[in-house]
């Protein structure tokens, strides 16, 4: 199936935009993606770009790749994930958050590979300019915490974030970017996340987690308005 001819920069939007496509069922399960060639054609972005943005589609449990034969569709899209997206307000889905993001950071310290912990900084590096376009940090972002999900090595979790991913990009969260995520608000997630990178390569747990519960404690305050 073709897609649009889009222009994207870095690993994390071609990341998205790829995640998006397999989500919403552009490519269906056990569909070949097309060539690194294409897709670079495709996204005007380096084939280095590209295959980084394989990896992490591959981490996140959404592709398989093949030596030899290409790139793998492995994501089923067997959740209805519209209603459920109705219904939950950007309140509840911080709430969500707030209960799972602080112990699956706990797993991220004891479970992440060196490695691992190079993609995630990588993944970072691309909201670090983004403090004047909501819409590119908050693709970035998104990117971050799902690969903060898949680093930690639960299969489940990295699950359950794809769905949370879902709801953010949903129209509800789409239409508070521009109120909420003014460039100052981008700066200091930016740096919370960066607070965050420093602990766990400390393999400080309780350091962590304390980041993150402060950091979602934040982004809750900014959606309800209330200090």
């Amino acid at each position: 199936m073709n897609e649009p001819l889009q222009v994207t920069t870095g690993s994390a939007g071609v990341f998205n935009k790829l995640r998006d496509s397999i989500v919403n069922g552009h490519y269906s399960y056990n569909e070949r993606l097309p060539s690194e060639r294409d897709l670079a054609n495709r996204y005007k972005a380096a084939r280095g770009t590209i295959r980084c943005a394989l990896e992490q589609l591959e981490q996140a449990s959404l592709v398989h790749r093949k030596f030899g034969s290409g790139t793998f569709v492995t994501y089923k899209n067997d959740f209805y994930h519209e209603d459920i997206a109705e219904e939950t307000s950007p309140l509840e889905l911080i709430e969500t958050r707030l209960a799972i993001e602080p112990y699956m950071v706990k797993l991220v310290v004891l479970n992440a590979s060196n490695r691992d912990l190079n993609r995630l900084e990588e993944v970072l590096e691309q909201a670090g300019n983004t403090d004047q376009d909501p819409e590119a940090f908050s693709n970035a972002d998104e990117a971050f915490h799902l690969m903060l999900a898949t680093c930690s090595q639960n299969p489940l979790l990295t699950w359950i974030y794809q769905r949370i991913n879902n709801i953010r990009s949903h129209n509800q969260w789409s239409a508070r970017k521009t109120n909420i995520l003014t460039p100052q608000k981008i700066r200091a997630y930016n740096a919370q996340h960066r607070q965050l990178l420093q602990a766990i390569r400390q393999r400080d747990q309780v350091k962590a987690s304390d980041i993150i519960s402060s950091h979602l404690q934040q982004a809750r305050r900014d959606i309800t308005g209330v200090e």
